[in-house]
């Protein structure tokens, strides 16, 4: 058995990588709108997961299924949880490269390509806390495209973080697969079960649209097969708990009765111009 030293319990974890809409500044709201009892808990659009971190510390042995599109971003959960000192070894490594030529060393290992699973990993991680605003990007080909950030001191290993994640990931009932939002929850999802919907946001405007976590857009129609799910997850009895933006067309889309739709305040942590990441309004819908 896997012995846990007391350090790695002693942080309570947060998200390890910064993420377009990560959701930790709004854990006081998503926590007064959790159930008071719930099954099974899945998040289908993983991303930074504070919320699974929130439910993960306050509800100890809590059955977990939580999954992403994105292979990169699942891989990083998995090599946390399985291979935390490999994994710290290879990102002290990036820190001492990085700290000799910040620029160069930036767009080098951008430009790479590297096939093992500690090696994508700590690339992934390396990146999220050097490139411009920690904005995951990426082209129409995968390939990871921000420029590099202006930080004087970016936390590059942060152990004490990491080691507290793996910790939490290790309880035994944590699932972690890369798999589509629909093929992630429909068949074993139950009544009972949680699930929390935190997709890309539909854009508000022409300008708004980001949806570039993968190489595969989350489009308006992706949109309609998510509420179709909801739907379904509510007819057998699951509870529901869904995050978007406010928007028109995602009310109109929750909008029988079952639902309850809440306007919430919400800032924009990577938005690039800081006086437009305050002020903004986002959805909150519920079947329960």
């Amino acid at each position: 058995m896997k012995q846990v030293c007391s350090s790695q319990i002693s942080v309570v974890p947060k998200p390890f990588v910064k993420w377009a809409g990560g959701k930790r500044q709004l854990i006081p709201v998503l926590n007064e709108n959790l159930p008071k009892s719930f099954g099974t808990y899945y998040e289908p659009f993983l991303g930074g997961g504070a919320l699974l971190f929130h439910i993960l510390a306050e509800r100890k042995g809590q059955k977990t299924s939580i999954s992403d599109l994105n292979p990169d971003l699942v891989l990083a959960y998995a090599t946390i949880r399985d291979r935390i000192d490999d994994l710290l070894t290879s990102l002290k490594s990036h820190e001492s490269n990085y700290r000799k030529d910040s620029r160069s060393y930036y767009y080098l290992v951008r430009a790479s390509s590297p096939k093992s699973d500690i090696e994508r990993t700590s690339r992934l991680l390396f990146l999220n806390r050097t490139c411009f605003n920690g904005l995951y990007r990426v082209n129409s080909k995968g390939k990871f495209n921000v420029p590099l950030g202006k930080y004087s001191n970016p936390n590059i290993v942060n152990e004490g973080n990491l080691r507290a994640v793996s910790s939490i990931l290790q309880s035994g009932k944590v699932s972690i697969r890369c798999r589509d939002f629909e093929a992630a929850v429909l068949r074993d999802a139950k009544q009972g079960d949680l699930v929390y919907f935190d997709p890309p946001y539909h854009p508000v405007s022409e300008t708004a649209n980001f949806t570039s976590y993968t190489n595969q857009d989350f489009t308006y129609k992706d949109l309609g097969r998510l509420a179709e799910l909801c739907s379904k997850l509510d007819s057998k009895g699951c509870k529901v708990l869904l995050s978007n933006s406010d928007s028109k067309q995602v009310s109109d889309m929750f909008s029988d009765k079952q639902w309850q739709v809440d306007r919430i305040h919400a800032n924009r942590s990577i938005n690039s111009d800081s006086k437009k990441r305050t002020g903004h309004f986002e959805l909150l819908i519920k079947n329960y």
